[in-house]
């Protein structure tokens, strides 16, 4: 089934052009048609439902959602969703496409990465989940959409404790490739969220860091896993998000390219870094370097023990945009809150 294409126009607008423009795309998706050429419609009391709220409540609880935005990264988002059993499986079930998945994603700018239809088995023990998908997860477009479909499920259950890795099956069955060649033979671990290219390949003496890095829109930060030589501790991880993106990665570069590193100290779960004086253009940024600043948090707070950022420019205190400590990197009520959109139908 063909879904229409949604696109986010970057303009600030009232929220009711937003609810407005969901209640279109809503109407659109009830009159798709299926493969067969038949009619189709989808009563909203049959869509599968999860509750989701921006505020929690004794009666919500925090997921970790991964969903895909337009360049093809994987964008986790923290959102508050019903308290209530099986909350793993609920959250693999928002990452699956239809109206209401559709249109909470797109007030983020983004899109649900499993494919229409997609049902859940989840069997979780002794640290191992086994994820029995019916057949529908087969009917990825391509190969980039079942590999982030593959990758998405492995992050969004190992947000949980109680996971450490994933098994899949297709419809109680073993399989070791998807439709479109991707592999989801054996277990699957914590690695590879948005691999760079020429981090695909480990070599000898290398190590995998997480970066995040500002999409160019400045609405969300993006984590992006690159190999590197030597050991991938924090201060390696500095030194990486001072390099920026890639070329054409469709990333913001958070610092001027022309900021030095000039040193790093850690001690009692506080790391200092000292950046050279081209470090002040960051207030130049058009949100004066708030996005800059939680993503470089975001990098350094990920290694155990690191609970605080201090940032000295030419050896001096710097006065931070931000003062608090991100607890995650994108959460939904905050951007839906900051950043309202209007979306457009092809």
């Amino acid at each position: 089934m063909k879904w229409p294409k949604i696109k986010i126009r970057r303009e600030a607008v009232e929220r009711a052009l937003i609810i407005s423009s969901a209640a279109l795309v809503l109407l659109l998706s009830l009159k798709r048609t299926s493969t067969n050429n038949e009619p189709y419609e989808e009563p909203l009391n049959e869509i599968p439902e999860v509750s989701v709220s921006t505020t929690q409540t004794e009666d919500t609880r925090q997921t970790v959602v991964y969903y895909e935005d337009g360049d093809g990264y994987l964008v986790p988002v923290q959102r508050d969703v019903a308290r209530q059993d099986g909350i793993a499986k609920a959250t693999l079930e928002l990452m699956v496409q239809n109206p209401r998945n559709d249109m909470d994603a797109a007030r983020l700018g983004l899109v649900p990465i499993v494919p229409e239809g997609t049902t859940f088995d989840l069997d979780i023990s002794a640290g191992h989940a086994r994820v029995d998908m019916s057949a529908q997860a087969l009917n990825a477009e391509d190969k980039q959409q079942e590999e982030n479909m593959r990758t998405a499920i492995v992050w969004a259950l190992t947000e949980f404790d109680t996971v450490n890795d994933v098994n899949f099956l297709i419809d109680g069955k073993a399989r070791n490739t998807l439709t479109h060649g991707t592999n989801i033979g054996g277990s699957y671990t914590r690695v590879g969220l948005n691999a760079e290219e020429d981090s695909a390949a480990t070599f000898a003496d290398s190590d995998e860091i997480q970066v995040f890095f500002p999409a160019q829109d400045g609405r969300l930060l993006v984590p992006i896993s690159r190999t590197v030589y030597g050991t991938g501790d924090v201060a390696t991880a500095v030194f990486e998000f001072l390099r920026g993106p890639k070329t054409d990665s469709g990333l913001e570069t958070p610092l001027d390219q022309s900021v030095q590193l000039l040193g790093i100290d850690i001690s009692d779960g506080v790391i200092t870094i000292n950046f050279s004086g081209n470090f002040t253009k960051i207030a130049e940024q058009s949100d004066g370097g708030v996005q800059a600043m939680r993503a470089l948090m975001l990098t350094c707070t990920r290694y155990p023990g690191i609970k605080k950022v201090r940032i000295l420019v030419d050896g001096k205190p710097y006065q931070l945009p931000v003062t608090d400590v991100p607890t995650f990197a994108n959460i939904a009520s905050d951007v839906e809150n900051s950043y309202p959109e209007v979306m457009m139908i092809e």
